[in-house]
């Protein structure tokens, strides 16, 4: 999928307020880890993860996506009043229904012909989201589109350190739950539209998509846990990147050393540099944020690419590559020359 005239206006994010440390939750389940013969250290030592942003309890995911969207409407300088499309992409939702979407379209105050829902797709729904918007700009549905996404993590894993601190629980529990630990909370928006109306907007090229949907039992969420298979996600995760990677050299030419920077999904250390590793790609190119952010599910990428933005890492004209992965599975890359 390619796009001809699709530029994004603009890209922020709001990091969670409250930051907290594995050794903060590791101190928590201090007597399970014992008894289990668990040791510590063990949660920033696998995953690189020092610590993680949360959200205090009553702060909702519709209020952190409007954070962000109220940041990428001023920088875009573009009137709300055009936006002819909100997509809310967040894991974490305020309620089963009304969408998540409906209270920040309410929120900042949108047009009653601007369309407005959530979107699902794991970590991958905010990619999904831009080519959704990027298909109806390319196609003069509308002009200018938003994607929005709020995550707060803060109930689902105080929820599962209340149950891995159960007399009951052993060693294979402990460690299917263990992924869960590895989850942050924040906030991210992107406003794109049509290249001729944004002279000054930095173009979406494109992207591709791969399913792998027979490894869809990997990693089950819900509201107040998930259960994952981690070294199985891992190990199907990469071996769908490579395939994802080698459709995007034949639809975007991609070739090995074009890309100046490449911003990925990140849940952990390993998944990191194994997924570099495994597509070659150049460490220095990559922009880390799992030390500090964890796993921010589909907020990640556009925050990667945000905090690499502010950092001056992306250059007008560079080449920048959006990789992302979400259980179910699906693995999309999409190319912003900026």
């Amino acid at each position: 999928m390619r796009f001809e005239n699709v530029s994004i206006c603009s890209v922020a994010h709001v990091d969670a307020r409250d930051r907290v440390t594995s050794t903060e939750l590791e101190a928590t389940l201090a007597e399970p880890m014992q008894r289990l013969g668990i040791p510590r250290g063990i949660l920033r030592g696998l995953t690189g993860i020092v610590a993680r942003r949360m959200w205090e309890a009553s702060f909702q995911p519709s209020e952190a996506a409007t954070a962000a969207a109220e940041v990428a409407i001023e920088r875009a300088g573009v009137d709300r009043g055009r936006l002819g499309i909100l997509i809310n992409t967040s894991v974490c939702r305020d309620y089963i229904e009304p969408s998540t979407a409906a209270l920040v379209h309410r929120n900042l105050g949108l047009g009653s012909d601007c369309v407005n829902f959530d979107l699902g797709n794991a970590c991958l729904g905010f990619l999904s989201g831009m080519e959704i918007v990027g298909n109806m700009i390319e196609r003069r549905q509308i002009d200018y589109g938003i994607v929005v996404d709020g995550e707060n993590s803060r109930y689902v894993v105080s929820k599962t350190l209340e149950r891995l601190r159960q007399p009951d629980v052993d060693e294979a529990f402990f460690r299917a739950n263990f992924a869960t630990l590895t989850l942050g909370s924040g906030s991210a928006a992107m406003l794109l539209g049509r290249s001729d109306l944004v002279p000054y907007g930095h173009r979406f090229v494109g992207s591709v998509t791969v399913a792998a949907t027979e490894h869809n039992h990997l990693c089950h969420g819900q509201v107040d846990q998930m259960q994952t298979k981690t070294r199985e996600l891992l190990v199907e995760g990469i071996k769908l990147a490579k395939r994802t990677w080698d459709a995007a050299k034949v639809e975007l030419g991609w070739s090995p050393g074009c890309l100046d920077e490449y911003v990925l999904h990140q849940v952990s250390k390993a998944h990191t540099e194994k997924l570099a590793a495994a597509l070659e790609l150049e460490p220095e190119r990559i922009l880390t944020t799992y030390e500090e952010l964890g796993n921010v599910g589909p907020a990640a990428v556009p925050i990667v690419l945000s905090k690499a933005v502010e950092a001056g890492r992306v250059q007008s004209g560079s080449r920048v590559g959006l990789l992302g992965i979400g259980s179910g599975l699906n693995c999309s890359m999409a190319e912003v020359v900026w």
